[in-house]
């Protein structure tokens, strides 16, 4: 009978590999990442937009667009799906140079009298260039409206911005391609700081969550979002794929710690504070 116990465990891990691989197939997904800009419009028409996620197994997006009249067509489509959030782009190829146009203020304060929001981004702004006074005019417009910031930017950057507003919520684009190491740190440091995953290909580079994100995870759980990043109108056609991968690899992390990445933590921050504005 002993000699029977390592084929038994085997099998039990086995079953329990697969019925957590089972349910992680099945998870609601809040993608912390979608944009809807103007270039693709007319080849993915609002209700094809809607439906793709619908398909993938969103159950909310949080959209931001180049301009903001791509947010408010899948607003209108799918109030129950889309979290709007306002971006300081009104076109494509702005992200180098919005930090130093003044006319975005104008541009984001007449959009903040008309629509509601849940955050202002995803801006791009990296190192120094967070001082920049258009840049900190957005942090105090944040704070004025009480929106989180959704920044595209490295670790310097996101420490600007906190020194700017102490109390600023920011989510953080990507974990702004840091290494694992240095998210870990940033999340110790400041506490209203969220990440999102969309275009991390690191995580699971080889089929498997690597060590060092797997460690992350489960630390910081309650801080972590998905997303799949639609900056090009090619990418709507990766919406479903992307949430396979992203399912694929939550399955290697225990049920609790997948489901609130999944879309516990989005919900949770977004969603909550989006209907709260009502």
């Amino acid at each position: 009978m002993p000699t029977l116990l390592p084929t038994l465990v085997l099998a039990l891990a086995l079953l329990l590999g697969g019925t957590m691989r089972a349910q992680a197939a099945e998870l609601p997904l809040f993608d912390a990442h979608i944009h809807y800009n103007h270039d693709a419009w007319e080849s993915v028409p609002p209700k094809e937009a809607i439906a793709r996620l619908r398909k993938a197994g969103v159950l909310r997006a949080l959209v931001s667009s180049s301009s903001d009249d791509g947010t408010q067509k899948l607003y209108i489509e799918a109030p129950d799906l889309i979290v709007p959030e306002l971006r300081p782009y009104r076109k494509n190829g702005e992200a180098s140079t919005w930090f130093r146009d003044e006319s975005v203020i104008c541009y984001l304060q007449d959009r903040l009298k008309q629509y509601r929001y849940v955050a202002i981004g995803e801006f791009h702004v990296s190192g120094a260039h967070a001082d920049l006074p258009v840049v900190r005019r957005i942090v105090q417009l944040a704070k004025e409206h009480g929106l989180m910031l959704h920044a595209h930017s490295d670790a310097d950057a996101v420490e600007r911005l906190f020194r700017q507003d102490p109390e600023a919520r920011i989510i953080w684009a990507h974990a702004g391609y840091e290494k694992p190491s240095r998210v870990r740190e940033m999340l110790r440091r400041y506490q209203n700081l969220w990440p999102e995953l969309s275009s991390r290909d690191d995580i699971a580079s080889n089929g498997r969550l690597s060590a060092e994100w797997h460690e992350t995870l489960l630390e910081f759980s309650d801080r972590f979002m998905v997303g799949t990043d639609t900056h090009m109108p090619e990418r709507w056609n990766i919406i479903s794929p992307n949430a396979d991968l992203v399912r694929a690899w939550l399955a290697e992390l225990p049920a609790e710690v997948a489901e609130c990445i999944a879309y516990k933590n989005g919900e949770a921050l977004l969603t909550a504070e989006f209907l709260r504005q009502r």
